[in-house]
């Protein structure tokens, strides 16, 4: 049992809680940018305010955060309360004594319950830049919504604009070439129609990307789907001396879906795992359901997408490859056609190297 203190040690002890609760206020304040120093502070004051504060040890951990007023007691007492953040228990916050070092060392009921103020302190420290960073997100996403938006109607607006002589150019390049005979003839109207044809598919990709392909969403075998667009692109692994490893947990799973969309993002997705991949290594396909949605992962073994582009990757004409190889729409069509599927897309690290497509897409829209 602690001993009783007198009626002035708890008056005493009473002051130095609410200076205590005032100080770790005013250190939230003082580094709100900084969470170490604010911590550091708060362990400080918190060790200045327990009724023996030269042999107090202050230590608190909060996810990867963790401060250690001095070296951990052998044989310690120790009180703690916990930090939670959105009701979820994330660290702690503790006082120890050293019973080699104080015959009587002891917590007073009192401090219990500072120690209790102080852990909610940092709760809600926690908690108001959590809800900040998530207004920021937020903020973002709408700007980068309202700028795909109007990119949406002026890139429709082009398709539009260029579909008509795309197909003139393409027709009569194709008249040229039928009707002569000349050697460097056939050689130049056989490259106009390749660079009429690459525009055209740069021209279906803005139709795709501003949401103007009229969608079929049918219910449909998805292994099927994958098979036939494997074995289409069997030439392009071939080439690229690739395998490519499919897997599929349930070979008769279904989803409401658009065959010839869905289609195309797996295209853009192989093609850029093809891409960036070393020659003998291996793409996996993989695709799991559950009774609500499926998940379709594509895994390359290449050299991974950078820190600073991961945010870049799905905006639209953002492209790592030479000019003349990629036009920069592969990413944004299949986050657009993903997105009109009501489904998600991230990406993240292969382990031990590479990178990882993972679609989610419901089973009935």
């Amino acid at each position: 049992m602690p001993p009783e203190i007198s009626l002035a040690q708890k008056l005493e002890e009473r002051l130095k809680e609410l200076s205590c609760l005032y100080e770790v206020s005013s250190a939230i304040r003082k580094h709100s940018d900084s969470v170490i120093e604010t911590l550091e502070e708060i362990c400080r004051i918190t060790q200045r305010a327990w009724l023996f504060p030269d042999q107090a040890i202050v230590k608190l951990k909060f996810d990867d955060y963790s401060v250690l007023t001095s070296d951990l007691p052998e044989a310690p007492i120790v009180q703690q309360s916990n930090i939670h953040l959105f009701q979820e228990n994330r660290g702690f916050i503790k006082v120890y004594y050293d019973i080699k070092k104080i015959a009587n060392a002891h917590f007073l009921n009192e401090e219990q319950k500072l120690l209790n103020k102080i852990a909610i302190e940092i709760s809600e420290f926690f908690e108001r830049r959590e809800i900040i960073k998530k207004e920021e997100l937020l903020k973002r996403s709408a700007e980068r919504n309202d700028r795909l938006s109007i990119l949406g109607e002026i890139t429709a607006g082009i398709a539009h604009e260029l579909n008509t002589p795309l197909g003139n150019i393409l027709g009569f390049a194709e008249l040229i070439k039928s009707s002569s005979q000349e050697n460097q003839t056939q050689k130049d109207t056989e490259k106009i129609i390749k660079a009429a044809i690459y525009s055209r598919e740069i021209v279906k990709k803005l139709m795709y990307f501003a949401c103007e392909m009229p969608q079929h969403k049918d219910f449909i075998q998805i292994k099927p789907v994958i098979d036939q667009a494997l074995k289409l692109l069997s030439q392009n692994f071939q080439k690229a001396e690739i395998n490519y490893n499919f897997k599929i947990d349930n070979p008769n799973l279904e989803a409401q879906i658009d065959s010839i969309q869905f289609t195309q993002v797996l295209f853009n997705l192989l093609i850029n795992a093809i891409y960036t991949s070393p020659k003998w290594s291996t793409i996996s396909i993989e695709v799991s359901s559950t009774s609500t949605y499926f998940k379709l992962e594509i895994k390359d073994e290449g050299s991974g997408i950078p820190t600073d582009l991961k945010s870049k990757i799905f905006e639209p004409f953002f492209s790592t490859k030479p000019v003349g190889e990629g036009s920069g729409l592969g990413l944004s069509v299949v986050h657009g056609i993903v997105k009109s599927h009501r489904g998600e897309i991230i990406t993240f690290d292969n382990e031990p190297a590479g990178t990882v497509f993972q679609i989610k897409l419901p089973l009935k829209i």
